[in-house]
């Protein structure tokens, strides 16, 4: 048995040995990256890749890197955090030492605090949309000086934004109260009033048919057909009077021929101007129709519902519609 337990002792130690080995593996390709996005000015994946590795295998040189990228992004309030973990985790005879006591000292200037209350107590707090607890807070907040943005929210309430100036060793108070929301609860939403109609459905008998609609788009197809058939006989019209203009210029000049050619560009130009008319006359009555109607000329459904817009500019007129 104490050979059996000996032997299940060793094997465990072994696997936990290999696990760290693989962590520390991951851990240094990750500080790796994060060395090379830093020597290309990439502050913000250089941190990610850093704290990877910290996360992975704990050491004193990526908590330094961390605290380095930090101070790159001029986040002083987590550049001085890091760096005062990392005098508090590692001994006096750790490389990179005397620079951290170096930023410690700087980054001392350039940070402050902001005590934040909120009415009613329990909003979650966000500074620069970093998210740093609920209220209430045990002690200030230890902020880079500049211009900061506070936020709260907290459910059934608005949300509140507010911003404030840090100078260095400032101590600023900030009081933010959150108006309570109008929203009605659920059970109450779907209650309906006391002596108020029941709501008709889109789909009841009762509701409004779509027959007007109907007849406003047939009355845009019927203005159409009769633009395009205008625009035909115009076309026609166009053609027989060039051959008119042709046959006048031949001589000997023929009667018959000249008045068959005046005949027809007559006949079609007549027929294109009452087409025309015609079409506008519709098309106008259709339009009128669409922009009175108080619902846009349609039936209200789960469908789109047909809409008309006229744009005017200084040199310009747009006009739109949808059914």
């Amino acid at each position: 048995m104490a050979l059996a337990l000996l032997a299940g002792t060793l094997h465990a130690c072994g696997a936990l040995a290999q696990e760290r080995e693989g962590s520390k593996g991951e851990a240094g390709g990750h500080f790796r990256h994060g060395v090379e996005l830093y020597g290309e000015a990439d502050y913000a994946g250089a941190l990610v890749e850093f704290k990877r590795a910290y996360t992975l295998a704990p050491s004193s040189a990526a908590l330094y890197d961390v605290g380095e990228a930090q101070y790159q992004l001029q986040d002083y309030a987590a550049a001085l955090t890091t760096f005062q973990r990392f005098l508090g985790e590692f001994g006096p005879n750790e490389s990179h030492r005397a620079e951290v006591e170096r930023a410690v000292d700087v980054l001392r200037t350039r940070v402050g605090h902001i005590s934040i209350t909120t009415l009613p107590v329990g909003a979650d707090v966000t500074v620069d949309d970093q998210a740093v607890g609920r209220t209430p807070f045990g002690e200030p907040l230890l902020v880079s000086i500049g211009h900061r943005k506070l936020a709260a929210s907290m459910a059934g309430r608005y949300p509140v934004t507010s911003y404030v100036d840090v100078a260095a060793g400032d101590n600023v108070s900030v009081s933010l109260q959150l108006p309570a929301s109008l929203q009605l609860p659920t059970a109450e939403v779907n209650q309906p009033l006391a002596g108020a109609a029941p709501a008709r459905s889109p789909e009841s008998p009762t509701a409004p048919q779509p027959r007007a609609s109907t007849l406003r788009a047939a009355g845009f197809v019927v203005a159409g057909a009769l633009a395009a058939g205008a625009m035909t006989f115009g076309v026609l019209a166009i053609e027989e009077s060039s051959a008119l203009t042709k046959a006048r210029g031949m001589f000997p000049p023929v009667g018959a021929t000249i008045h068959h050619y005046a005949s027809l560009t007559t006949t079609y130009a007549i027929l294109a101007d009452s087409l025309g008319v015609a079409a506008i006359a519709v098309g106008g009555i259709a339009l009128y129709s669409v922009l009175s109607s108080p619902t846009g000329g349609g039936y209200r459904t789960g469908r789109s519902v047909p809409a008309t817009r006229v744009t005017l500019g200084a040199a310009s007129a747009r006009f739109e519609m949808t059914f």
